[in-house]
């Protein structure tokens, strides 16, 4: 308990239960909605946004109230099964923060935003059940609690293709849930084997604490790595990592707008959230072991998605791919097992939930207005619909990782942090940056320019536009000054990558890092770049007799704290 009073010193204190309340006043909602008359179908709307909108200023008063420490706050411990050592234990820091916050936004834009063609009171109810799973899976510090809200999310998101989807929805839905089925009962396996192993071999009582099982290693270094490829498949899965990605397009392209939007934005990142808070933190030999495995089928992903992307016929279908190549962006930065790439790959994550949820959001719109998702079909559109073409193609710039929009700062980041562990590999991701312009910039030349197909395609209305205005004012702000992100983000990375170092103790490992590191900004990591150049040539200089490298103190010790001064 006292590993658990370390890391939380420091944490915001509060007078109300503040990560309960995050988590089940969308529970609650949906409890509302269902005990409403079915002929009352306005209030169904009105309750699913008071509840999703408060949920979401709540974890807004969180960001404020949050302090860059590297602490978990805002905790919250209460017993659940004593006898097992099973708790609602449940925490924020910097990893998690903006996922919180991502998902208590997300929610209420989408229910304000987008209708339901029918049964709104079954579709509200399944979106706020989904609102409760993802929040409670960014929070749990609890192995049980955090299995319990990764499954609890697969049941919504399965009703809400299978029954406000289109075209092939049934067979999309079905997809989707026997994959991530399949990945979840082996990490259930895992969970268990983790835990009843840890007891045995530490001789404590059962724990499913999360704390407290990373800070005493006690299974063998095998048994660790078997037991996180487990792990590892289910998020994999989840992400979805290349080669278990094929359901991904399908549910994509057959989910109703705002499950599209919800996908692509939040639940995708369960998998990378949980390679960063459950894989690295609980098994850093493991991840360092595989990390290569990892790199390179990320990289494969960035590739594969950016390909196939520039052959498809379906404008949705064709943003789909675009995601897998951009969370193979984040899995590389991830197993960098660097500050920079897995600072980099929790800001891509937001970063991926704004842009390409408000892509999804453009491709909903355009189908409504146009009756098909067919780039074929698609022409001429910015002739009668400026300003959607002007939204569109700010949104597809920052998708592409243009300088000045927010999808630029975590693909940099990322990048350098995958070149100081691996050049060869980083080298080649690059080219997906490349590939990820050619495919969006001919499927906007072929949806936005040329002769107009058919009808004159309706503008963005006003509310059109109030609704996607909370979308855009992110992927700029973010573009323009990311540091507030940043600085929220790095001491909890920090921690994790001295945990990492900390832990494999046969000294296998240490944390490749570029030669300068950010300082007080991300445009003080823009101006030192080039500085960093030249130093870089030498920092193999200082070798002993058996041929180990060492550096410096100073910059042994930059390393972990990010170069704060």
């Amino acid at each position: 308990m006292s590993v658990i009073n370390v890391l939380a010193a420091g944490s915001s204190e509060v007078s109300f239960p503040v990560i309960p309340v995050l988590v089940l006043l969308p529970a609650f909602g949906a409890l509302a909605v269902a005990i409403t008359p079915n002929a009352r179908i306005g209030v169904h709307k009105l309750l699913a946004t008071v509840f999703t909108g408060i949920t979401g200023a709540i974890s807004v008063w969180v960001l404020t109230a949050f302090e860059s420490n590297g602490a978990y706050q805002f905790l919250s411990e209460q017993t659940w099964v004593d006898s097992l050592g099973i708790q609602w234990n449940a925490g924020i820091d910097g990893i998690s923060l903006f996922l919180v916050v991502l998902t208590g936004l997300l929610f209420p834009f989408v229910v304000i935003a987008i209708n339901p063609h029918h049964d709104q009171k079954a579709y509200y109810i399944w979106i706020q059940l989904l609102q409760t799973g993802c929040m409670g899976v960014f929070v749990s510090l609890d192995l049980f609690m955090f299995f319990v809200f990764f499954e609890i999310v697969l049941i919504p998101m399965y009703f809400l293709i299978g029954k406000w989807g289109h075209g092939n929805a049934k067979y999309a839905a079905t997809k989707f849930f026997l994959y991530t089925m399949l990945g979840s009962a082996l990490m259930l396996v895992s969970i268990i084997s983790l835990v009843v192993l840890h007891s045995r071999d530490s001789g404590s009582d059962l724990t499913f604490n999360l704390i407290e099982i990373a800070s005493n290693p006690a299974i063998s270094t095998n048994t660790a790595r078997i037991i996180f490829l487990g792990f590892a498949l289910a998020f994999a899965v989840k992400v979805p990592l290349f080669p278990v990605h094929t359901w991904l397009p399908d549910a994509h392209t057959e989910a109703p707008t705002a499950g599209s939007v919800i996908l692509a934005g939040v639940m995708l990142k369960l998998g990378t959230y949980g390679f960063i808070r459950f894989g690295l933190y609980l098994f850093p030999e493991a991840s360092h072991f595989f990390a290569p495995l990892f790199i390179t089928l990320g990289v494969v992903g960035i590739i594969y998605g950016a390909i196939v992307a520039t052959m498809q016929k379906d404008l949705k279908r064709l943003v789909a791919y675009s995601s897998i190549a951009h969370l193979g962006f984040i899995v590389l930065g991830t197993f960098a097992l660097n500050t920079q790439g897995i600072q980099g790959a929790t800001v891509q994550m937001i970063n991926h939930g704004l842009s390409t949820g408000a892509l999804f959001m453009l491709v909903g719109i355009i189908y409504e207005k146009r009756k098909t998702r067919q780039i074929s079909e698609l022409s001429g559109i910015q002739k009668s619909a400026p300003v959607l073409a002007g939204t569109f193609t700010l949104v597809m710039l920052s998708s592409i990782g243009l300088p000045g929009l927010n999808g630029f700062v975590g693909e940099f980041l990322i990048l350098l942090g995958a070149f100081a562990a691996h050049k060869w590999w980083a080298l080649i991701a690059a080219t997906g940056v490349i590939l990820a312009a050619l495919y969006l910039l001919w499927a906007y030349q072929r949806v936005f320019h040329g002769p107009e197909n058919g009808d004159p395609t309706p503008d963005l209305t006003n509310w059109e536009r109030l609704t996607l205005f909370p979308l855009i004012a992110g992927i700029v702000f973010l573009g323009i000054y990311p540091k507030p992100m940043l600085d929220r983000i790095e001491p909890a990375v920090d921690k994790l990558v001295a945990h990492i170092e900390e832990t494999i103790e046969d000294g296998s490992f240490t944390e490749p890092v570029p030669t300068v590191k950010i300082r007080q900004s991300f445009s003080d990591l823009l101006a030192e770049t080039h500085e960093s150049d030249s130093h870089y040539g030498h920092h193999d200089d200082h070798e002993d007799e058996d041929g180990h490298s060492h550096e410096s103190e100073n910059h042994k010790d930059d390393s972990h704290s990010g170069g704060h001064e």
